[in-house]
């Protein structure tokens, strides 16, 4: 069983994490080497494939599809991910192997034997009803019958909290209980909502620190008493932050990003600029229509403060992220620093959807979703009126989230500045793992490792 929890580092583990610490005391412990952009679905996809996306494809969360001209983030197709995937090596090993794949990215649509993920029901009437997506099929309803509807608003938004991991692992737990899967990937989000809203450093982490430890240790003791090997890793640590660099305004104040004004707001016209940026935590794509003005728009970005780095092709080529995805240009925050997606101005003109939870229309990653807008006298009322407002069934908007990156304390996307705040793996056996730091490209033979021996 191999357990992702999301944002742990060696630091993070300590007093507050006994079940975490006592599996690294009997096993090992190592310091994990990330792939960039550290963002979920490229890590995730680098452990699947052992590839760096410059051959897998998955360059960030998201990114701008050119043919479309449009920004997507959040698919779910795996075949966007290209490369042989851990559970399709494993087969060929050994035909009888099968794989349960819990809530890990790109998880629709692939090889692998059992899956879980969520998959809102969105409506005509812009209602969103928590679902799941399963393979087989019949295992939604298995599951929603013995646990309940998934807690799609603790997934993701400003109650996002430890009941969707908690949820998540006793899907694991039904889900190796009844098909003894020899391998489950089970993925747990808990501790990276409180990283990004508190920072690394804040002492009331502590409390989400034992919340997720117990959790996991748990799920643990559950299957080490069938003598389970067990993996816990990461993808990425998250760095303490003290702003977002607004790198689309920067684009549209030099006249390279264009707006299409709809209805008194205004929406990124990608198609139409020159030059924009998909904004991905401390990472940011930037896609520029001439080629003959990469150089300029380089030049530009290079003099912002808060970008470390700007990568042109030869940059890309050396850091794995020459794919066709990829933007002209790959704009790096400083540590302390990330990217905000906003291209608007002036705040009266920003999009209907920027004040709500809108993963899939907003043209970049927004962390700012996890917060209630502080502004805002009554928020409690506020949201019973819109849900209320739902309920009769009038059109809603649910506009609770603020548009203030400052409120903004934790990210990630950069490569960790040291071993100890950088991701992390443990293992249940001390003889499966290296002396030394492991790179995101070994830890898919390292799983394989673990399930047919060194």
């Amino acid at each position: 069983m191999v357990l992702n929890v999301v944002g742990l580092t060696p630091e993070l583990i300590g007093p507050a994490t006994p079940a975490l610490q006592y599996l690294a005391k009997k096993g090992a412990l190592r310091p994990l080497t990330t792939v960039l952009p550290a963002v979920t679905c490229a890590v995730q996809s680098t452990f699947l494939t052992g590839l760096l996306p410059r051959d897998h494809g998955a360059v960030a969360n998201g990114w701008y599809f050119r043919d479309l001209s449009e920004v997507r983030l959040w698919r779910q197709s795996n075949r966007l991910v290209s490369g042989e995937k851990l559970w399709e090596t494993a087969r060929r090993k050994d035909p009888g192997f099968t794989c349960a794949n819990l809530f890990w990215w790109y998880n629709m649509y692939g090889t692998v034997d059992l899956s879980v993920t969520p998959r809102p029901i969105y409506c005509a009437d812009g209602l969103k009803i928590p679902d799941i997506y399963s393979e087989p099929s019949g295992l939604r309803q298995e599951l929603t019958e013995r646990l309940g509807p998934f807690p799609l608003f603790n997934f993701w938004g400003p109650a996002a909290g430890i009941r969707s991991s908690q949820w998540i692992a006793s899907a694991a737990r039904h889900v190796y209980d009844t098909y003894r899967p020899t391998l489950t990937l089970v993925y747990l989000p808990h501790l990276d909502y409180s990283l990004q809203k508190l920072g690394p450093h804040d002492p009331r982490l502590q409390e989400d620190l034992k919340a997720l430890d117990a959790l996991c240790g748990d799920l643990i003791a559950h299957v080490r008493k069938d003598g389970v090997r067990v993996i816990v890793l990461s993808e990425y640590g998250v760095t303490p932050v003290v702003g977002a660099v607004p790198i689309n305004r920067i684009l549209r104040q030099a006249g390279l990003l264009r707006v299409r004004e709809e209805v008194g707001t205004e929406k990124l016209d990608a198609g139409a600029s020159e030059a924009f940026a998909v904004a991905d935590h401390q990472v940011a794509h930037v896609y520029v229509k001439d080629r003959a003005r990469v150089l300029t728009v380089k030049a530009l970005l290079e003099k912002v403060e808060g970008i470390a780095q700007v990568l042109d092709d030869e940059g890309k080529r050396q850091t794995g992220l020459d794919h066709p995805r990829s933007g002209e240009l790959v704009a790096i925050a400083k540590p302390d620093r990330w990217f905000s997606y906003y291209y608007w101005l002036d705040d009266r003109a920003a999009p209907d959807f920027a004040r709500t939870v809108d993963i899939h229309r907003k043209p970049g990653y927004d962390p700012v979703e996890l917060f209630v807008d502080p502004s805002l006298k009554f928020p409690q009322a506020r949201v019973a009126w819109r849900l209320l407002q739902k309920t009769l069934g009038f059109r809603y908007l649910m506009d609770v989230i603020p548009l203030d990156p400052s409120l903004v304390k934790g990210s990630h996307g950069c490569l960790p500045e040291t071993p100890d705040t950088g991701p992390v793996i443990i293992s249940s056996e001390d003889d499966r793992l290296p002396p030394d730091t492991v790179s995101a490209c070994e830890v898919k033979d390292l799983i394989l490792a673990h399930v047919f021996g060194p």
